[in-house]
């Protein structure tokens, strides 16, 4: 008797919702960070990070990747979201808790830091955001905004230049 076993193409058949709530639970920091950068506001980053995890939720046992899933739909739809939106102001809150030495240094870096990037065009947020915040390499980033890597360098080194001139000396 010959037992042919239907290997799934994707995630596992058994995937529970318990382990997406395992997944969603350890990747919401991480990804509130992310959408804090890139929509600077604490609302907008709760509402960003929210939608991603009902897209991921109901891709869920089709992801082969679920966290790098979940970056990319993070970035994109924010990306989706500024291309509707005919104002690009970012309004100024507060970034999410860190541990420092001294907090009105650390209030002071936040609060230059979000201005740095809200004077950025969505797409060079993003990318500043996954190469030096998530620590992304310049392919994974390209693979995720779909763009080259020769593009995603350009962006970075043009981004941090328009960075550096923002930046209060």
């Amino acid at each position: 008797m010959e037992h042919h076993r239907t290997r799934p193409t994707r995630r596992s058949e058994m995937t529970t919702d318990q382990e997406y709530e395992e997944f969603a639970v350890a990747r919401t920091p991480q990804l509130y960070r992310s959408a804090w950068l890139l929509c600077g506001d604490r609302h907008g980053a709760e509402d960003l990070v929210q939608e991603t995890l009902a897209k991921v939720f109901v891709k869920w046992k089709r992801i082969d990747n679920p966290a790098a899933y979940a970056q990319t739909t993070l970035v994109r739809t924010f990306l989706s979201q500024r291309r509707r939106k005919s104002n690009h102001e970012l309004p100024y809150a507060d970034l999410p808790d860190q541990v420092g030495s001294d907090p009105a240094a650390a209030s002071d870096l936040r609060i230059v830091l979000q201005d740095v990037l809200a004077g950025l065009a969505p797409l060079d947020r993003a990318v500043l955001v996954l190469r030096y915040s998530d620590d992304l390499s310049v392919e994974d980033v390209a693979r995720r905004l779909g763009l080259s890597p020769g593009a995603v360098k350009n962006r970075s080194m043009r981004a941090l230049e328009r960075a550096r001139e923002r930046t209060p000396r």
